[in-house]
């Protein structure tokens, strides 16, 4: 059954790459090797959308993009992205995040641009975690630590006191709204933090979680609906890591093994006694990135 989410993402995959192409059901389905009927189906099955919508939805991101990040006329960002004039952009556009093109070329607030879909995480984490793909012939290295400092920064997003992980936090948030508002601040996003990332607070002597991005110190931009702007202070942190890896077959043990080491670490014995975790004034974060860099925690410290 799991083989369907990786042929639907090899759709989306397909689609993304041939977005300012005529798609046809028939030329995707041919690329996974199912009838058109079958795979549209089982598309709406994965990601609650039919393929119509979809393709649409991700058209109109990416012309948004456009409009805020070159100077090409809307008309031909319009034709680009296969609509049939600026008129139909622009009712598409009004329709679906609230401002024409052109005041958003003007004014590039927040908006909430459709998503590009992924069917493997998080709805399927839980499958993957718990067995859904088979882990044991798999060769991994063990999870690492180094140090790394982050300076001060500002930090936009959602803090959660409830939620504990990711799987908890956007079963109660909307995911398509949040990353699609995160996906709209690409052009601000700040360096030393960018783009999604995700971790957790100390709440009340509990874990919470939070997921958003940073933006530059000097950001006077609008605040979304729902999100907050926070200044994290300079700290050093613990980053505990493993190596990139193949999502489908090791997620589930590589996350296990970082978090097993994070949330374990003995920091009076491994530093000598010259440290202290600094979750109090600072934030843990989580970067998920299996292919490019792999899986980290990173915990703040301090001297005593």
């Amino acid at each position: 059954m799991y083989e369907w989410n990786e042929s639907i993402q090899k759709m989306i995959d397909w689609i993304e790459a041939n977005l300012c192409e005529k798609i046809t059901l028939l030329e995707m389905s041919s690329q996974i090797g199912y009838s058109p009927n079958y795979c549209s189906v089982q598309f709406h099955r994965l990601t609650g959308m039919t393929i119509k919508s979809y393709v649409a939805g991700r058209r109109l991101a990416r012309a948004a993009i456009d409009i805020r990040d070159t100077d090409d006329r809307i008309i031909d960002i319009a034709v680009k992205y296969g609509f049939s004039s600026q008129e139909a952009l622009t009712r598409a556009f009004s329709a679906a995040l609230g401002c024409t093109p052109a005041q958003y070329r003007k004014k590039s607030v927040p908006i909430p641009l459709p998503i590009r879909k992924n069917v493997y995480f998080p709805e399927h984490y839980h499958e993957l975690h718990q067995g859904g793909i088979n882990m044991n012939n798999t060769v991994l290295t063990e999870a690492n630590v180094r140090v790394e400092f982050i300076p001060e920064h500002k930090y936009i997003g959602i803090w959660d006191s409830e939620a504990n992980n990711y799987c908890d936090f956007f079963a109660k948030h909307d995911c398509d709204y949040i990353c699609g508002i995160i996906n709209s601040l690409s052009n601000v996003s700040d360096p030393v933090v960018t783009g999604h990332t995700a971790g957790w607070i100390n709440a009340n002597g509990k874990r919470g979680y939070f997921y958003g991005t940073g933006v530059p110190a000097d950001y006077e931009g609008e605040i979304p609906k729902g999100f907050e702007i926070r200044t994290v202070p300079a700290s050093y942190y613990l980053v505990f890591f493993h190596p990139t890896y193949d999502f489908l077959k090791d997620n589930g043990e590589v996350m296990g093994r970082v978090q097993d080491l994070a949330w374990n670490y003995d920091l009076e014995k491994e530093c000598g006694g010259k440290y202290l975790w600094n979750e109090d004034d600072c934030q843990c974060y989580q970067r998920h990135y299996p292919e490019v860099i792999g899986y980290e925690i990173l915990r703040p410290i301090k001297l005593k």
